[in-house]
């Protein structure tokens, strides 16, 4: 059974991605440790204790479409009652609208643990979060009058509403329509699909963010509006009037995540009402709904990322405690009665210690990536080098921190054997959960390409350079620690910072050139190259933060495992980056 690595997680915040740092400068205003550890440490009781054992059946019954209802599985109604008083939704939510304005690091660490216990559950509340601060930021005074207070209490749930059965990826070639009324509000008509949590009975409401077009708007993403949509029509005293037009037309059946509802929701063809079209109202500006979107996107970019830790964290215990107790064979060195537990196996441990590195490599990534975007709205006047920072970190943060998830779930299948294969050990279920993560909110590949094209031009390049500076500053640091114990570890960072550097300029000079092909070709490698690099400094990092108090040896022997065995693989990397595009174009014949 899952339990919340509460001190992990701490030390984390604290020690490696900057929580104690902000802390002790008072960037993070009234927060200290101390309620940081009382969010923690409730967080993931209620994670352990409440969610975990609800994972199963979630997975087991799956969300059923009944009588034009969807029903949640068993429990889960109830759960989503417990977490809404426990006032989890509004942690990073404007205190206008009764939420508590915590620093979203504080929060992205509370979603990896909801996400460790059941992913499908969690995944509720992290679309009503970024719904939230849609509206928040785009909404019009009267919108955030009437809807942010229930969604900021969870009593009330959103969602967005982005594709479609031929527009996925390519937004700008969406169907979903929406026509003008005299008194200000819009009918939406159309159907979208994959639309997580769409439907179900655990809220009184239902907020949909949809993107659809105006008669008159341009062609292609310059002409999106966002609208609000919700289930229930809400009266001006703030009670629910009539059902909207809109309904779960029905449900996907799924790889994994069978808890959540993954709704094909159908607008405006008059099931309900005297009138066709559901009614909405304009979220921002009319044609430039896309930039609205894009807030709720780039929040539940990182999210998706905090989901591949919560996986990789979830399954690397269950390998572990499996490894522990289940004996076969006898391990070089095994002096015990009898075979051995699996664990002794020098390639059991590589797989175990090799699931260890990724997850905390991946959730210091991720934790880092939310500093980033705290600071950018505490720091000042350096705001704008912190909201840069983020925007390096995001993409790497989702597509690292996904593929660990996958990567991992996929080697504790491994160290079950056979058992691992069979679902009534629960192992299979990570990986089936897992794998959806690296494609929704933008695929992985998608990510690589905005690292490449967008984030590492900004300030003209002087962000990554000013990035790699730092890393370079850690592995100086492990080198002067002169502490037992890290091995070959510096050596190994200045080399896999250096393949960092050589990729970075030569993409950069791709770019220049107006080569975008030939930098394209290699960004997914270089994107996991960037992760790489991070996970072996972070581990680094966190190793000579608690080695200062004079422990931290499993932290070090962790750090120089990473180093000695995962990072050999930049240079690979860096060869396929600066050299795999003309390989590629000429392979593409094959795919003709």
């Amino acid at each position: 059974m899952y339990k919340a690595p509460v001190e992990e997680i701490a030390f984390t915040l604290k020690h490696v991605a900057g929580m104690g740092e902000a802390i002790s400068l008072g960037l993070l205003g009234d927060l200290g440790e101390d309620l940081v550890d009382a969010v923690l440490s409730e967080a993931g009781r209620f994670a352990t204790e409440e969610v975990a054992p609800l994972a199963d059946i979630g997975d087991r019954q799956g969300a059923r479409l009944e009588g034009g209802e969807v029903r949640l599985p068993d429990g889960w109604r109830d759960l989503y009652r417990s977490w809404i008083a426990g006032g989890w939704n509004g942690l990073t939510a404007p205190e206008a609208f009764g939420g508590q304005a915590l620093p979203h690091m504080l929060n992205v660490a509370a979603l990896e643990m909801w996400n460790s216990g059941s992913m499908a559950f969690a995944l509720a509340p992290t679309l009503t979060m970024g719904a939230i601060e849609a509206v928040s930021t785009h909404g019009s005074a009267a919108l955030k009058k009437k809807y942010l207070e229930k969604m900021v209490s969870g009593e009330w749930t959103g969602t967005m509403n982005l594709t479609e059965p031929h527009a996925g990826s390519d937004l700008g070639v969406l169907k979903a329509r929406a026509e003008r009324r005299a008194d200000g509000s819009y009918r939406i008509f159309g159907q979208k699909i994959f639309i997580t949590w769409g439907e179900h009975d655990a809220a009184d409401n239902i907020i949909h963010l949809v993107l659809a077009r105006l008669p008159d708007a341009p062609a292609g993403t310059r002409g999106i509006s966002l609208f609000l949509v919700p289930k229930f029509l809400v009266n001006e005293d703030g009670s629910l009037g009539p059902r909207n037009d809109l309904f779960c037309h029905s449900l996907e059946h799924k790889l994994g995540i069978h808890g959540s509802p993954t709704c094909t929701m159908i607008y405006g063809d008059g099931r309900f009402g005297d009138e066709k079209g559901a009614v909405g109202w304009l979220i921002g500006e009319e044609n430039k709904g896309l930039a609205c979107m894009f807030t709720m996107m780039n929040n539940a970019r990182l999210a998706v990322g905090m989901q591949g830790v919560a996986i990789a964290e979830a399954a690397t215990q269950k390998a572990v405690a499996y490894a522990k107790e289940r004996t076969q064979g006898r391990a070089p060195g095994w002096s015990g009665a009898g075979m051995s537990p699996i664990v002794e196996h020098p390639d059991v441990a590589r797989m175990l210690l090799t699931m260890k590195a990724l997850t905390q490599g991946a959730r210091a990534i991720s934790y880092a990536c939310a500093h980033a975007i705290d600071m950018s709205h505490r720091a000042g006047d350096v705001s704008r080098h912190w909201q840069e920072r983020a925007a390096l970190l995001t993409p790497i943060a989702k597509s690292f921190s996904t593929d660990a998830g996958v990567d991992v779930a996929s080697l504790g299948i491994q160290v079950h054997g056979g058992m691992g294969f069979i679902e009534e050990t629960g192992a299979a279920r990570y990986l089936r959960d897992a794998r959806i993560a690296p494609i929704y909110e933008g695929t992985n590949g998608i990510q690589a390409i905005d690292l490449v094209t967008r984030k590492l031009p900004l300030s003209a390049g002087e962000q990554v350079k000013g990035f790699i500076a730092e890393l370079k500053e850690i592995a100086d640091s492990a080198r002067r620690s002169n502490l037992d114990g890290f091995g070959e570890t510096s050596v190994r960072l200045d080399a896999a910072i250096s393949d960092l550097e050589a990729a970075t300029g030569w993409l950069m000079k791709m770019l220049a050139d107006g080569k975008a092909a030939e930098a394209l070709s290699g960004a997914t490698p270089y994107q996991r190259l960037f992760g790489l690099v991070l996970t072996g400094c972070y581990l680094a990092k966190g190793a000579l933060a608690e080695s200062g108090d004079g422990r931290g040896e499993g932290r070090i022997a962790l750090s120089r495992f990473a180093a000695e065995n995962l990072l050999a693989e930049t240079a690979a990397l860096r060869d396929r980056v600066v050299n795999g595009a003309a390989s590629l174009a000429a392979a593409r014949i094959l795919l003709a």
